[in-house]
């Protein structure tokens, strides 16, 4: 066992989300003090978005604002100069309602006459009908009705946030949004140089704002090793110039860079450069890395004995994994949220749809029911990483011993399960034990549309707590399905999707355009279907993602299976995931994307499902085809038996 005399420090990096801590400094917190070490974490993406949206900071984005030309300034910036007392003098309360720590405030926020209003209200249009809305009247009215004001205010106190964003992007730091920021300088970058540059470069007001939350939070917890989890490529930059300031201050602290993005994208690494900021970087799941890690700065073992760790020698990148098991799943410990301030996050509301609120409203407790993918053959994901192919499961009492001890610890018992696609069986069993122990907690997560969710396992589901669930159905087309390996049917996610919705669980689906050899005809057909499920009370959520090829796909692998021929990749020294690929149907993906997600967006909002699907396509050049799916192919897909 490793001595507890090394302190450990775990940071979460801007951006990740806001209503709730990513989860991955809870999870090897509670393994690493699972073993006796010194953890502690801290998440700095709160803390800086706390720090911008505030009287000071905002007073700090108006300087720079106004020392902007005004011929370049946006909408967003003129709106904010232009009320710029109602912005500080109404900052304060919104993050404080927002926190749920004036909820009486709501009332003044939904009449609309306390907060200012920038470009983003416009998005408030989309909601007038003629059908939904008298002339004049309240467009929101048919959304929260008479008594949703908590909700109606909440919507509204996001729009005014997603304004002050834009702000910060126009005047201060043209990378800055809440998710996805900074994210060109590290997705699928061959080499570093655009990186490099970008750390090179003065500071902005965020970079300087961050600096300052770095050095108090080294100064709070004196580390003697410093853990950046990196999930995302938009929150890679901000952990660089978190290292940057670490190295600056005290370079004999040790630094190790992990996480989903450096899983995927970084296991070709050769750019020594990176090794100025961070002293490690180690692959897929950390707890044995890291084990190996502090055993060798401790120097109980040697640099040789390494677990999937990239070093620098010299001038040269050297990837050492000594060979040793893995960390059972079933070892892991409990995931643990001591130390964040739990009653700080905001809890936002983007959109009005009812299931697809939840990834950004509430304070949800992250645990995995399974570690990898049960499945693991859909030809468009990364099913040759340890993170889907190494699939490990825990028995249901040890589920529900971490459950209840979160809920001791955070005193909340929302759950997030955050599998890739969490096993019916486990569920099934998991259900079984919540339900014996009488521990009341509402939950949701993702999983295939199987026919093994039958309607009664949806109902036993429901019944232990479950609330929604999210899965793909990718492109609704029987034949593109099958090419994608899903395993699955139009007809029968349809069935179960409803078996779901008729249990009281709302249903999210990913969706997915431009697979390979996908056609106009493909496309128009599958958002029939969507349609249809959506009509059919089936679904009640989506989102249509672009395909992207990536290198570890079965796609990437064998794109001539597919029909696809690879773009050659430059050399690669830094990131490397998405492909670019030549599909010889010639179709023109974009354009009907634009259409897709416009259907999607208001199909969620209950408006144009009796529309004829070529109308969202109107834009697209040439004769968009008629669906070859019959009007009631899915309402007839629910008699059958499945």
């Amino acid at each position: 066992m490793t001595t507890p005399s090394m302190r450990v420090l775990s940071l979460i990096p801007p951006m990740t989300q806001l209503n709730t801590p990513y989860p991955s400094t809870a999870y090897i917190t509670g393994f690493l003090r699972s073993r006796g070490v010194d953890a502690v974490q801290a998440d700095l993406a709160l803390a800086l978005v706390l720090k911008l949206f505030s009287p000071a900071g905002l007073e700090s984005v108006r300087s720079h604002a106004l020392a902007q030309a005004e011929a370049k300034r946006s909408a967003s910036v003129h709106a904010f100069l232009d009320q710029f007392a109602r912005y500080r003098a109404t900052i304060g309360l919104v993050i404080a309602f927002l926190q749920g720590r004036d909820s009486t405030l709501a009332h003044r926020i939904a009449a609309r006459e306390l907060l200012p209003e920038g470009p983003r209200f416009a998005a408030l249009e989309v909601y007038v009908d003629a059908a939904l809305s008298e002339e004049g009247g309240d467009p929101l009215a048919w959304a929260f009705g008479a008594l949703g004001v908590q909700d109606k205010a909440r919507h509204i106190a996001t729009l005014y946030l997603n304004d002050l964003a834009d702000v910060l992007r126009d005047a201060v730091d043209e990378r800055f949004a809440f998710v996805r920021y900074a994210e060109s300088l590290a997705s699928s970058q061959p080499t570093f140089e655009p990186m490099a540059a970008a750390l090179a470069a003065p500071f902005t007001l965020v970079d300087e704002v961050l600096h300052t939350l770095t050095l108090a939070t080294l100064s709070q917890h004196k580390p003697d090793l410093v853990l950046l989890s990196v999930p995302f490529p938009g929150a890679l930059y901000a952990s660089l110039r978190i290292a940057q300031t670490i190295k600056a201050q005290n370079p004999h602290i040790a630094i190790a860079l992990g996480g989903g993005f450096v899983n995927t994208e970084l296991r070709e690494l050769a750019e020594p450069r990176l090794f100025d900021l961070v002293d490690f970087v180690t692959l897929d799941s950390g707890e044995r890395p890291l084990l190996a890690l502090m055993e060798y700065l401790q120097r109980k073992r040697s640099k040789q004995r390494l677990v999937r760790t990239f070093v620098r020698e010299e001038d040269t990148v050297r990837y050492i994994n000594f060979v040793e098991p893995e960390v059972p799943f079933e070892e892991v410990g409990t995931p643990t949220w001591d130390g964040l301030p739990l009653d700080r996050y905001l809890s936002l509301l983007d959109m009005l749809n009812p299931m697809h609120r939840l990834w950004s409203d509430g304070r949800w407790n992250k645990l995995t029911v399974a570690h990898g993918c049960y499945w693991k053959k859909c030809s468009f994901c990364d099913v040759s990483l340890d993170y889907i192919s190494r699939y490990e499961t825990a028995s249901a009492a040890t589920l529900a011993d971490r459950i209840e001890t979160i809920v001791n610890e955070t005193g909340q018992t929302g759950f997030h399960f955050v599998d890739e696609a969490a096993p019916p069986k486990a569920l099934k069993a998991l259900a079984d034990e919540l339900i014996s122990r009488q521990l009341p907690i509402s939950w949701w997560g993702n999983i295939r549309f199987e026919k093994t969710f039958t309607p009664e396992l949806c109902q036993l589901l429901a019944d232990s707590g479950c609330i929604a669930m999210s899965g793909g159905l990718e492109v609704a087309s029987d034949r593109l399905l099958t090419l994608m390996k899903k395993g699955v049917t139009v007809e029968q996610v349809a069935r179960v999707t409803k078996g779901f919705s008729d249990a009281g669980i709302l249903v999210h689906a990913y969706l997915m355009y431009g697979f390979p050899t996908q056609t106009v005809q493909d496309t128009v057909d599958a958002l029939e279907y969507v349609r249809q499920l959506f009509e059919n009370g089936c679904i009640q959520s989506g989102f249509f993602h672009r395909f992207s090829c990536t290198v570890h796909s079965p796609v990437g692998l064998d794109p001539a299976a597919y029909g696809i021929e690879l773009i050659p990749l430059p050399p690669v020294t830094f990131a490397k995931n998405d492909i670019g690929f030549i599909d010889p149907s010639g179709v023109d993906h974009e354009a009907l994307g634009v259409g897709l997600r416009k259907a999607i967006y208001n199909y969620m909002h209950g408006i144009g499902l009796d529309e004829d699907v070529r109308a969202w396509f109107s834009h697209v050049p040439g004769k968009v085809p008629k669906t070859t799916v019959g009007r009631n192919r899915i309402a007839k897909a629910l008699t059958q038996p499945a």
